[in-house]
């Protein structure tokens, strides 16, 4: 598989990490210090995993690109400069996803309440417009094992996402892979719309629209085009503008 962390230097990932972090409390998408967005790093000098976490007990406002935890993959913290460690159950999914998935890049793991809402329910999300339809027979599922920190889920968690990079984490939340850290957070904050979408569609009591299986299909391939282009020419115009937002509302992520 393509390890995109070769090509970033680190301190560009670190940037783009504590960058994500902002974006996704700028949005209200956060949940006071919980939840988490992972990076994985070049292999050690030894060969080991490492990946970049945030520190426990900072609030994704409070990110920056100097603050951030590495980890190898037993959970052993290699570099902490604010000195809290990181939360185990934030380990335990990441962990499993960046030692299985070296296309992935960036893991990206929320507890909105329109996200929550919608991994509790059976049908997941339903193809309703053209945010979700980019998810269309995209999605995986993980059924709620308690509180993830239980290590042996791991391979449980690996085996359910398989080779997608969105999952519902069923009465938990939702998780999304990328080969950036910027396609990370695309995915996420379109499938936030989704999901908002359709909690207010579903909730006006009028019969739904939902597109047919060759159209949502189709509409799901034209936005792997696109993502495959972004990742192939190595410019993300979205991402570019998302920092040009944050470099005007909290410059200090890059600190």
């Amino acid at each position: 598989m393509p390890d995109g962390t070769k090509d970033l230097p680190v301190s560009a990932l670190r940037r783009d990490l504590a960058a994500a972090y902002r974006l996704i409390a700028l949005e209200g998408m956060d949940d006071s210090i919980y939840t988490h967005i992972s990076a994985r790093l070049p292999d050690g000098p030894e060969g080991e995993k490492r990946f970049l976490l945030n520190p426990y007990g900072l609030r994704f406002d409070e990110v920056t690109a100097s603050n951030l935890v590495t980890v190898d993959e037993t959970g052993t913290v290699v570099d902490d400069p604010y000195g809290s460690g990181v939360n185990a159950a934030g380990f335990t999914i990441h962990s499993a996803v960046h030692m299985a998935r070296h296309d992935a890049v960036c893991v990206l793991h929320t507890h909105t309440v329109a996200g929550v809402a919608v991994s509790s329910v059976k049908e997941g999300v339903l193809p309703l417009n053209q945010w979700s339809a980019q998810f269309h027979n995209r999605i995986a599922f993980h059924d709620y094992e308690g509180i993830a920190l239980d290590l042996a889920e791991r391979e449980r968690i690996v085996t359910d996402l398989g080779q997608k990079y969105v999952m519902l984490l069923r009465n938990h939340g939702v998780l999304v892979l990328g080969r950036s850290v910027g396609e990370a957070v695309t995915y996420a904050m379109n499938l936030e719309r989704s999901c908002r979408a359709q909690i207010a569609a579903l909730g006006m009591g009028l019969t739904p629209v939902v597109l047919s299986e060759g159209i949502a299909e189709h509409t799901a391939r034209q936005y792997e085009n696109a993502y495959d282009s972004i990742h192939q020419n190595g410019r993300d115009p979205e991402w570019d503008a998302m920092l040009r937002r944050l470099d005007r509302a909290a410059p200090g992520y890059k600190d």
